[in-house]
């Protein structure tokens, strides 16, 4: 089967694909949506030692909704509602993890590896969110239902080992 790769031209060609692609993270030939949930670490240097906790998820709301927008655009003009390279979901949802789990190395790690995992695998709840829900939303709401388990799941460790 052959997936059409879009590049860097249509990527730069208007501000959504620009965010969907994740700045062009998800132009990565092999796992993009790794490159994607990757681009949350930067992004979180940058903004999360300098917010309170309810203004960090309030401003994660605000790039949810910005992904919303940007995704469907996105996928309208390819004629994929959610492409491969259409990463900003990854990049929100671990800017998500990253904003509750504890601000240590293993934990952020662990957050990561989990939530890779739950997206790439999607267990029963986030692949019938993703059936149900399409267009943009669908695109970013699943991804944000695979962070909400690995927070659970890293809880769950956290309280029944530490």
């Amino acid at each position: 089967m052959i997936v059409f790769r879009p590049g860097a031209a249509f990527a730069f060609s208007h501000p959504a694909h620009f965010i969907a692609f994740g700045f062009g993270a998800g132009l990565v030939p092999r796992a993009p949506g790794t490159a994607g949930a990757l681009l949350a670490i930067p992004i979180w240097w940058l903004i999360g030692p300098a917010y309170a906790p309810l203004v960090l998820l309030a401003l994660i709301g605000l790039l949810f909704a910005l992904g919303v927008w940007a995704c469907e655009v996105t996928g309208r003009h390819l004629g994929i509602p959610d492409h491969g390279a259409m990463v900003w979901d990854e990049t929100v949802a671990f800017l998500l993890v990253l904003a509750i789990v504890p601000r240590e190395f293993p934990w952020q790690a662990a957050g990561f590896l989990l939530f890779r995992l739950l997206d790439v695998v999607k267990p029963a709840p986030i692949r019938s969110i993703e059936r149900r829900f399409k267009g943009g939303f669908g695109v970013m709401f699943d991804d944000l239902v695979a962070a909400g388990l690995a927070l659970v799941v890293l809880a769950t460790v956290k309280r029944l080992f530490f």
